[in-house]
C-alpha cells in the first residue's frame, strides 16, 4: 500500500495530498535550486503527478534551465512557501519540496544531483550517489 504524504504552506492557504509512493527523493544542488531555496539545495520528492491532489491556488515561476526546456516552482502567493517544481522534460511528474510536508522526516534522500554546482560549504552525505548533472527520472 503507498504511503500517504502530505503537506502545505506556512499559511494554510495551499495544501497537498499525494497517495503515491515517490520515484525518487533527492538533493538537487543546481544553481536554480539554490536561489529558490535560499540554501545549498532543495530537497525533493519527485511523485507522479497524477497521485497529487493540491487545495488552493500555488503562483508560479518559470525558468529556462540548462537544457533549454522549462522548470517551474509553485510557491504560495500569501507567505512565499516553496510547494512544488514541474519540468518540461517530465511532465508526468511532480517534485515536491521536502520542507512543505507535514512530516519531513519522512525524506530519505536518495542522491545528490548537479554536485557540479554544489557549494563547497554545502558537506553532502558521502554515502549518497552523486550526480554531476541532470537525472532522468
Amino acid at each position: 500500500m503507498p504511503r500517504k504524504l502530505s503537506g502545505g504552506c506556512s499559511c494554510g492557504a495551499i495544501r497537498y495530498e499525494c497517495d503515491a509512493d515517490p520515484i525518487i527523493m533527492m538533493n538537487c544542488h543546481c544553481r536554480d535550486c539554490q536561489k529558490a531555496s535560499g540554501s545549498g539545495y532543495a530537497a525533493i520528492v519527485v511523485v507522479p503527478k497524477a497521485a497529487v491532489q493540491i487545495r488552493g491556488e500555488p503562483h508560479y515561476h518559470k525558468v529556462i534551465g540548462q537544457s533549454g526546456k522549462a522548470t517551474e516552482r509553485g510557491f504560495c502567493p500569501n507567505c512565499g512557501s516553496p510547494m512544488t517544481v514541474t519540468s518540461e522534460r517530465r511532465p508526468d511528474v511532480l517534485g515536491l519540496q521536502a520542507g512543505s510536508l507535514y512530516d519531513p522526516s519522512t525524506y530519505q534522500p536518495m542522491m545528490d544531483v548537479f554536485t557540479s554546482s554544489s557549494q563547497p560549504w554545502d558537506k553532502m552525505d558521502p554515502k549518497l550517489q552523486k550526480h554531476s548533472h541532470s537525472l532522468s527520472v
